[in-house]
């Protein structure tokens, strides 16, 4: 486990000293036009996170969430591809798009430990593509093979060039632009906000964010009209504001006139960025799956085994999902549910695209998850044996054709696992499929099923990735419109998500909670919650550990309000990822729980 953390330490090292490459001298233009972003909070969450992190701790944290983390992991789908395959594809893929002049070696002399998998990459290509990745590994952390490290450089200091002493020619992106930016992607039309006049395509750009500010009625907003001229004067929306939020130079794509005239596609092509992180965009799909270390450790601390039934409560986008399902060599059941219509369709497209097959999809909303009633969709045997004979498929009203064509394909084949047969609405989706197969991703035409809960006991493990704050994802240029009462209603919203798992899961079986927030009313406190509130309960340990501990104690709030966190002996039971540490992952937290004899 050692050498895995000094695996990701030389990583982040060489990542940060690529800086002292760049010519200092490229500094003494205006201090204004530079990457240094001071992440605003609400005062009273400022005030809290301070007493549970400390001040220098916490400033650390803040500082660290305005970055993107110094390498891009990739999660192997090793049902289709091995880590090697894969790292000799994207070299392919980027020697073949002219951007590298690539030399692999087999080397232990920059990463360690010893025989390390690593691709050395030496640019020869643009602006942008200049050291844009610096190597490809494979993780070194135990069982974490099939997962690859591309470790991209930065900061940067952009040269934007004198302008023969005019005002830079300067496009304004959104707050979630420019975080997207950050993280390798390209400024889209949507995105603008601003623009100098007479910008033309081809006119070299500097790039800057618009942050929101606290306004007069009290609260935070972007006051800029999209579409806004900017003159290059201080009389400009956010002119002072914009000062050290500048985030690369770039070349653009289209008129000032086509970006706020068009609704889609690239406005500014980024040549120049302070950070340089690899595009995964439709490379290798099916095969790889961008994911944050922590969420892949997640999967692996629920230990999903082959045969098992497993729920995803709040699984969209589908990355835990389709990880537990690989997990698992694509051999039992995992349920996967959300309550959003359009991220249900994402899943099982994600699922259909990574060739799984034991994903079962679901519209529903997490806390209405329990049914104790004979309308639960996963009580067995809920059917009359007449029920369960087989139907007349005529009677049903599908004619005769269709008929004949389910049973071409064996109509036993489309029962359902508790041997019920489907309904006329299913039996037509699957003639939909039969006649123009299943598609790209398994939809049918776009339809969802709704599920009506679940019957309690019915699971072997239960993964809940609560919704949350999202106050550990990075990078983030913007906090300041969570409030204390915000995260407390978090919380709430969490813990009866929790009861809900806790009533699906069979005696003997797991829960993993795990969110991607840096706040622990919504990680320790739950824990402190679900131990007290549940004897049956106790923390379990996880596997991999590369997560540091939680938090002990208790923390008392600007109200009065005391929020217990975890007692001394359970801070090694759980994973808590800090963005400011030598790991650089989002912010992230992991509890397993292990479930007793539930009559106690």
């Amino acid at each position: 486990m050692q050498k895995g953390r000094d695996f990701i330490k030389a990583i982040r090292r060489s990542f940060f000293t690529l800086q002292s490459n760049t010519s200092i001298s490229q500094m003494d233009q205006s201090t204004r036009y530079r990457y240094s972003p001071t992440l605003k909070w609400n005062a009273m969450v400022e005030e809290y996170f301070i007493k549970a992190y400390g001040a220098d701790h916490f400033s650390r944290i803040s500082t660290a969430l305005t970055r993107p983390s110094c390498y891009s992991c990739i999660r192997v789908n090793t049902l289709k591809s091995t880590s090697d395959a894969v790292i000799e594809k994207l070299l392919e893929i980027f020697k073949e798009r002219g951007m590298y002049d690539v030399a692999v070696q087999e080397s232990s002399t920059t990463w360690e430990p010893d025989n390390c998998c690593k691709a050395t990459l030496k640019c020869t290509g643009s602006a942008e593509s200049l050291k844009t990745i610096k190597s490809i590994s494979k993780c070194q952390f135990p069982g974490l093979d099939y997962v690859v490290f591309v470790k991209g450089s930065g900061p940067h200091a952009i040269h934007y060039g004198d302008n023969e002493g005019k005002p830079l020619k300067e496009v304004i992106v959104s707050r979630k632009c420019a975080e997207a930016v950050l993280r390798g992607a390209q400024v889209y039309v949507p995105g603008v906000l601003a623009c100098s006049a007479h910008v033309e395509r081809g006119d070299a750009v500097a790039v800057s964010v618009a942050v929101e500010q606290y306004g007069p009625d009290g609260g935070w907003g972007v006051a800029m009209t999209r579409g806004t001229v900017l003159q290059g004067s201080q009389e400009d929306p956010y002119y002072f504001e914009r000062d050290g939020f500048y985030i690369g130079q770039a070349t653009a794509v289209m008129s000032r006139a086509g970006m706020f005239r068009v609704t889609e596609g690239v406005a500014v092509d980024m040549k120049e960025r302070v950070y340089r992180l690899p595009s995964f965009y439709d490379l290798l799909e099916g095969e790889i799956f961008l994911q944050n270390l922590p969420s892949i450790i997640t999967a692996h601390a629920l230990d999903p085994q082959p045969g098992e039934r497993i729920l995803d409560m709040c699984a969209a986008p589908g990355g835990k999902t389709t990880a537990i399902a690989s997990l698992m060599k694509d051999k039992g059941e995992v349920v996967a549910v959300d309550r959003s219509h359009n991220k249900v369709l994402g899943i099982q497209k994600l699922a259909a695209e990574m060739g799984l097959s034991c994903i079962t999809t679901y519209k529903l909303d997490a806390l209405k998850s329990v049914c104790h009633g004979a309308e639960s969709d996963s009580l067995p045997n809920t059917c009359s044996a007449e029920d369960a004979r087989t139907p007349d498929l005529l009677s049903t009203g599908i004619d005769g054709f269709d008929a004949k064509l389910l049973f071409e394909k064996n109509f036993n084949d489309l029962q359902l696992k508790d041997g019920q047969y489907p309904s006329k609405a299913e039996l037509r989706k699957r003639i939909r499929q039969l006649k123009n197969g299943p598609g790209r991703n398994h939809t049918a035409g776009g339809r969802v099923e709704k599920s009506k809960g679940f019957s309690p006991n019915s699971f072997d493990r239960v993964l809940l990735d609560a919704p949350c704050s999202a106050l550990g994802l990075r990078p983030r240029l913007f906090a300041g419109e969570d409030t204390i009462d915000s995260l407390r209603s978090n919380a709430k919203y969490q813990r009866r998500m929790f009861d809900q798992a806790v009533q699906l899961v069979r005696p003997g079986g797991v829960i993993v909670y795990s969110t991607c927030t840096i706040n622990p009313g919504e990680n320790e406190a739950l824990v402190r919650y679900a131990l007290d509130k549940y004897e049956f309960l106790s923390l379990a340990s996880q596997h991999p550990k590369i997560g540091g501990p939680g938090l002990t104690g208790s923390c008392q709030l600007s109200d009065g309000f005391v929020e217990e966190w975890l007692k001394p002996g359970e801070e090694n039971l759980v994973q808590r990822f800090d963005p400011s540490s030598d790991l650089d992952t989002i912010g992230f937290f992991i509890a397993k729980f292990s479930v007793g004899p539930k009559n106690i």
